[in-house]
């Protein structure tokens, strides 16, 4: 694979271009496997955060595929029908924001009413293990952030509704990168704040765990509200 070395860190969203660009021009197909994580890491210059977050930009936006155990492949070889063109820029203009954290809200507590159903073992085994780790990174802000959004996606999962998946994908993940920044330093670094969100995240897991479709539903959207709070004082 033949890709630019990249001379300053932390450049994930010029990864996330070259590898579009690769997916576009034909060099990479559909049903195609990428390198691992540690093998692109190297290539690019970046460490494997970087690399990640370069791989869960070209997921957002409809290109790849990520599995279990990070292989990644190619989905999608054109541009997704539905863009959403204020995405392009990290800071996007405040009325889209909003719709976008609204719309947040009405999927993810849609989400974790279903999945109150549906959810398996294996998911809620699942939803337990990020749990342990939720714990184990509060005050530490980017594994703090990678746990909240791995339990938002695994819970999506976990309706076994591949609309309901698609919708995380396309809307949440976006929302995520776009205010990945804000997040990182104003929240989870904030211990106080991350041991609250923690303690509504283990709110929503138990309510699930008991299967109370209501109770998760309305626990999923108490934490929305507050996190939409905290996000408002820093835009």
């Amino acid at each position: 694979m033949e890709v630019t070395r990249l001379s300053k860190r932390n450049h994930y969203e010029e990864i996330a271009e070259q590898l579009k660009r690769l997916v576009i021009d034909g060099k990479l197909k559909v049903g195609d496997k990428l390198p691992s994580t540690k093998e692109m890491s190297e290539q690019f210059g970046v460490g494997r955060s970087t690399m990640r977050e370069a791989l869960s930009a070209l997921k957002a936006m409809g290109y790849i595929e990520i599995k279990q155990g990070g292989g990644c492949t190619v989905i999608n070889s054109a541009p997704p029908e539905v863009e959403l063109p204020e995405l392009q820029s990290l800071r996007m203009n405040r009325e889209t924001l909003l719709e976008l954290l609204e719309a947040r809200q009405s999927l993810e507590v849609s989400n974790a009413s279903i999945a109150a159903l549906k959810a398996t073992d294996a998911d809620l085994a699942e939803l337990h293990r990020i749990m342990q780790e939720m714990e184990a990174s509060i005050g530490d802000d980017r594994e703090g952030e990678r746990t909240d959004v791995e339990f938002h996606a695994t819970l999506a999962q976990a309706t076994h509704n591949s609309i309901m998946v698609r919708l995380f994908d396309s809307i949440v993940s976006q929302l995520e990168m776009a205010i990945r920044e804000i997040r990182r330093v104003e929240i989870y670094a904030n211990r106080s704040v991350s041991e609250r969100l923690y303690r509504e995240h283990l709110a929503i897991y138990e309510a699930i765990s008991s299967r109370d479709a209501d109770l998760a539903g309305e626990r999923m959207k108490q934490h929305l509200v507050h996190v939409v709070s905290n996000l408002l004082k820093h835009l």
